[in-house]
């Protein structure tokens, strides 16, 4: 069983980076580089002479492939080391489901041309809740590592402050997700000319959530706070250190976010900001089944 755990985080980490390539499809506007097909590409199941783009979109599919693998290895690795009823069971089939569904997302953007430089309703719809897919992924896999590393300690059901973190975080990344297409398919010449398309009530929707999604990240930053400010005055070891983890990705994340506002939104920058959030969306979910002693428990209660 000495593999299970380090195979398991490994899993994590590979999705973080699967991820975050899949940011830069969107960002490079290549999500069209294999055409309308899926999951074969160009009606290749290897294109010869790839355009860039197609490079680009061909490595996300390979890529993604390789992490079916890794995350059925990890299902029957789950099953063969764990009884029946382990928490590592059910985290392992949750990321197997939410793996799927992250496929079947994916290939509907394709078929239906939502990609490239598509500025469709639709796809506003549909790419927001691809994110929540991958955040649910993400967190189940989190989950599976968790349970993995510390076989035998207890997890917790999250409070209704963690819950309220997990869902503003969700939320945020949902207008992150509109206002990253929005950088992509209406970029500004000037921070001012940004500003201005952000409050322009005739601009895209995708430009209006702009300036949405920062006066949203401020309210969220205030409850990751409270939440991160909460653990740390459990007064044990483990909280405190997911206490200062939390709380050290959510500065990390406002100042990117800041940063990549002033910079006009560089590949690069969408990218960083990208990785950080999916960083704080774990760790909140780690911090929210975390043990409480029981005399802080009886505290909040009162």
């Amino acid at each position: 069983m000495r593999w299970f755990p380090r195979f398991a985080v490994g899993t994590v980490l590979y999705h973080l980076a699967v991820v975050a390539w899949g940011g830069y499809v969107r960002a490079t506007g290549s999500g069209a580089g294999c055409g309308s097909h899926w999951p074969d590409c160009r009606g290749e199941i290897v294109p010869r002479s790839p355009t860039v783009e197609t490079a680009i979109e061909y490595t996300h599919r390979a890529t993604s492939g390789i992490a079916l693998v890794l995350v059925g290895v990890l299902i029957a690795g789950a099953f063969r080391l764990y009884p029946k009823g382990h928490a590592i069971r059910r985290a392992a089939v949750f990321s197997g489901v939410f793996l799927v569904t992250e496929a079947l997302v994916g290939a509907l953007l394709v078929l239906a041309g939502w990609v490239a430089h598509d500025r469709s309703l639709a796809r506003g719809v549909v790419v927001p809740i691809h994110l929540v897919n991958t955040h649910l992924l993400l967190a189940a896999l989190a989950l599976c590592a968790r349970a993995a590393v510390d076989d035998g300690t207890r997890r917790r059901t999250p409070s209704a402050l963690n819950l309220s973190v997990l869902a503003a975080l969700l939320l945020l990344g949902m207008t992150g997700a509109v206002a990253a297409l929005g950088d992509t398919l209406f970029p500004s010449a000037t921070l001012a000319e940004g500003l201005r398309s952000d409050l322009d009530p005739a601009a895209h929707l995708f430009v209006r959530v702009r300036a949405v999604h920062p006066a949203l990240a401020l309210a969220t930053a205030a409850l990751v706070g409270t939440a991160a400010t909460a653990a740390w005055t459990a007064c044990t070891t483990r909280l405190r250190a997911f206490s200062a983890v939390l709380g050290t990705l959510l500065l990390l994340q406002l100042g990117a976010g800041l940063l990549n506002l002033l910079l006009l939104a560089p590949v690069w920058m969408q990218l960083v900001h990208l990785v950080l959030a999916d960083l704080l969306w774990i760790a909140a979910v780690l911090l929210a089944v975390e043990p409480r002693p029981a005399a802080v428990v009886r505290a909040a209660a009162a």
